[in-house]
């Protein structure tokens, strides 16, 4: 039994359906990338695993209950989400902020302990921010703010871990820095990650697994090398490219069609 799963669900905002019995298993163990043209259902799809938003039909189940009957804090204690914007309150330090991911772990006969503090010491530690624990958030980089927000959801300590664009409004660096430390997460952390990212380079490098959508459906899904060609770009995104292996780790690699060329082609 896989620990997070989608089955035949309907799910939209308001009367708008996004997509329509959709079902859907994240390998355990596996970073899982979910790739798309915009407006296709990937953040959505996202949203319903991580429980903020209900499907109007079928139902997500975590380690086999339907994760809307759970209680907020058995999921919270399970599941971590890095939304896709993140705003801190004015004026908490780096420390504070990454403190507030032990809250799913504090109860009425547990409260902040030795254990929770070096959680949190750690999950900077783990993200390279350890140095900013007295900074204030919004005094910090983007690229820096965003691995604050992963250090709070590592001090959740939760098996799974979901990420909504992790890399928007990085610059490449940054881009490179985030990707590298959640591949790290699960490669030593034995983690389950699970993220939308638009750059299908990315995807291919980093996804163990790899789910590309359209109009609300899956249209493949797989190891990167097995699934990622050019006809599917072409299917999924509507562009003519080549994919050739990366020279950096023999992931597959689009190259776009050049202007010149898709002339002739039209």
């Amino acid at each position: 039994m896989q620990r997070l799963t989608a089955e035949s669900v309907t799910l939209g905002y308001d009367q708008r359906v996004i997509t329509e019995d959709l079902s859907v298993e994240i390998p355990d163990n596996s970073f899982t990338v979910i790739v798309g043209p915009n407006a296709c259902g990937k953040s959505t799809l996202l949203r319903a695993l991580a429980r903020m938003l209900k499907p109007s039909r079928g139902q997500v189940l975590l380690d086999g209950q339907a994760i809307h009957q759970l209680p907020a804090k058995k999921v919270a204690r399970t599941l971590g989400l890095l939304p896709q914007s993140s705003t801190a309150p004015d004026g908490i330090t780096v420390a504070d902020l990454v403190a507030r991911g032990r809250y799913p772990h504090q109860g009425l006969l547990r409260q902040w302990s030795p254990e929770d503090e070096r959680v949190v010491d750690e999950s900077m530690e783990s993200t390279g921010v350890a140095e900013l624990a007295e900074r204030y958030v919004d005094e910090l980089s983007g690229g820096q703010r965003q691995r604050v927000w992963i250090a709070m959801a590592l001090a959740q300590q939760t098996p799974l871990l979901l990420l909504d664009e992790p890399t928007t409004y990085l610059d490449i660096q940054h881009q490179i820095d985030v990707l590298d430390l959640c591949a790290e997460l699960h490669e030593t952390q034995g983690r389950t990650l699970v993220a939308v990212l638009h750059d299908l380079n990315h995807a291919a490098r980093y996804a163990t697994h790899l789910i590309a959508m359209r109009d609300g459906a899956i249209v493949a899904e797989g190891a990167p090398s097995d699934v990622v060609d050019a006809e599917l770009v072409e299917r999924v995104f509507g562009m003519r490219c080549q994919v050739i292996d990366d020279p950096e780790t023999g992931t597959p690699l689009v190259v776009p069609a050049a202007r010149k060329a898709r002339k002739v082609a039209a």
